[in-house]
């Protein structure tokens, strides 16, 4: 694992604990092939990992805007984005296959680790804009409790019986069901062998390295952002080494509380321009 700073935050929801994504990705039914999950890069143009430590891919943002990206905040330091911009350097990442340099990071003013009204995320400001690939639309809607989305990520992988396994690097996709929809969005991984459980076909979390990556909502051809992953909640009984087995509840960020900060930020940098 990378570094044993994990970002742990005290989580207001269920009385958990908020364990950070950091360094992993999805974790998949035990019951099914591995292939189902894989997927391919170029579907997904617009979603893209932050940093390559090694053989890892560790975070990920979503493009939303020609010359903007949304991502979590704890990325800034799980990743070298912060210490590189600090210096006065660009940051290089890789958009729909061509490079692209983020210049600028502007943290939610609320992000306060550890406080019960912390909102962890951040927007990045590419140098140039671009029309390719096609951003994103952030939702605005507020119906997005019992709906199914799909969970993107690179890294670990593991099943449900056992948690996260191995880092290989492949990207793959899993669905999942939004279970709470208040300040937060919540999934849980549900048991296909438990009674009560609803498994989806492609039912997965996402993992330690998924951090910033998207939930997308998928409807008439139209692909929207709902969420955006920041942990996992943690109780007193769990084990870094079993994360994302059965029973994970995961947490994002609900993007539709934060539109009018994202659209603020978004303007007043393009008239500042």
């Amino acid at each position: 694992m990378i570094k044993s700073k994990q970002l742990i935050i005290a989580c207001s929801l269920l009385f958990g604990m908020l364990l950070g994504l950091n360094v992993q990705a999805i974790v998949i039914r035990h019951d099914k092939g591995f292939v189902k999950y894989q997927a391919e890069e170029a579907n997904y143009p617009a979603v893209f990992f932050l940093e390559r430590q090694r053989q890892r891919k560790v975070c990920v943002a979503t493009l939303i805007h020609p010359q903007w990206a949304i991502t979590a905040a704890h990325c800034v330091a799980e990743t070298s984005l912060g210490e590189t911009l600090a210096s006065g350097r660009n940051f290089e990442v890789q958009v729909g296959g061509q490079p692209r340099h983020i210049d600028k990071i502007v943290i939610h003013p609320n992000y306060i680790p550890a406080s019960a009204e912390e909102v962890d995320l951040a927007l990045l400001h590419f140098e140039t804009t671009s029309s390719q690939p096609l951003p994103l639309i952030i939702n605005r809607r507020t119906d997005e409790l019992n709906q199914v989305v799909t969970l993107l990520g690179w890294g670990f992988f593991g099943i449900g019986t056992t948690g996260r396994q191995y880092d290989d690097a492949q990207f793959r996709r899993a669905q999942n069901r939004i279970t709470v929809a208040h300040r937060r969005l919540h999934i849980k991984f549900d048991n296909p062998t438990k009674a009560g459980d609803e498994a989806l076909e492609l039912e997965g979390v996402p993992g330690l390295g998924d951090s910033g990556g998207p939930a997308l909502f998928e409807t008439s051809g139209v692909t929207t952002v709902v969420g955006v992953a920041v942990g996992e909640l943690k109780y007193k009984d769990y084990n870094d080494e079993f994360q994302g087995r059965y029973g994970a509840v995961i947490v994002y960020e609900r993007l539709t509380r934060h539109w009018g900060w994202i659209q603020t930020v978004i303007s007043s940098k393009q008239q500042e321009s």
